[in-house]
Formats: structure tokens, C-alpha cells, sequence
């Protein structure tokens, strides 16, 4: 079982900078692969951003190519997600994802363990 705990989110301008971060406990968490979705009422959950276990691959959405970097501390049990040039249409609940699987994908139903999300709110 993995547990996973938000923080970082919150109000920013646009073109401001926030950085995310995922608290995992669990032993296995150097062997999982790491995500990061969004999600606003009434849409499906959206992928932003992955990453393998050995954070030697990373994938983005294409909304977010440039601007965000996921990353993880596998001694510090933590992924993060800095955001940069953010934009009004970034604002989301943010959730961190994890799974077993080396490269679970884009879909939010291939991810097997989810935090409760963080709110980012841009304005313009």
C-alpha cells in the first residue's frame, strides 16, 4: 500500500512559478513509477507529467512542455512538479499518481495509488 500526501499549491499571477510536491510513504516507493494529473469540475482527470522509478525517463502533456519539470528524491520518498510560466488555464486540483507498472501511461485509470490533490489557482 502507498500513501501519498500534496502540498505547494495555491494562488499564484500568471506567469508565476509554484513547485508541488508528493510525500509517498511506503518502502516501495523507489520502485514506483510517479505521475502528476489535474483535474476542474466537470472534466475528466488530466495527465501532466511522469516519471520512471529511476527518474531517468520523464513524459509530458504536450499543454505543458516547457514550463513544468517533474523530478523525484527516492531517498526523500518525494516527487515534485516545479511550474513554471504558469498560465490561467493551468488552474486545477493537481493529484499525485503511483504505480508499479514502469510506464503506466496517460490514462488516470492505469495508476493504482492517488493523493487527495492540491488546488493551484492562476490568475490572470
Amino acid at each position: 500500500q502507498v500513501q501519498l500526501v500534496e502540498s505547494g499549491g495555491g494562488l499564484v499571477q500568471a506567469g508565476g512559478s509554484l513547485r508541488l510536491s508528493c510525500a509517498a510513504s511506503g518502502r516501495t516507493f523507489s520502485t514506483y513509477a510517479m505521475a502528476w494529473f489535474r483535474q476542474v469540475p466537470g472534466k475528466e482527470r488530466e495527465f501532466v507529467a511522469a516519471i520512471t522509478w529511476s527518474g531517468r525517463s520523464t513524459y509530458y502533456a504536450d499543454s505543458v512542455k516547457g514550463r513544468f519539470t517533474i523530478s523525484r528524491d527516492n531517498a526523500e520518498n518525494t516527487v515534485y512538479l516545479q511550474m513554471n510560466s504558469l498560465k490561467p488555464e493551468d488552474t486545477a486540483v493537481y493529484f499525485c499518481a503511483s504505480d508499479a507498472d514502469y510506464n503506466p501511461g496517460s490514462r488516470a485509470r492505469s495508476w493504482d495509488y492517488w493523493g487527495q490533490g492540491t488546488q493551484v489557482t492562476v490568475s490572470s
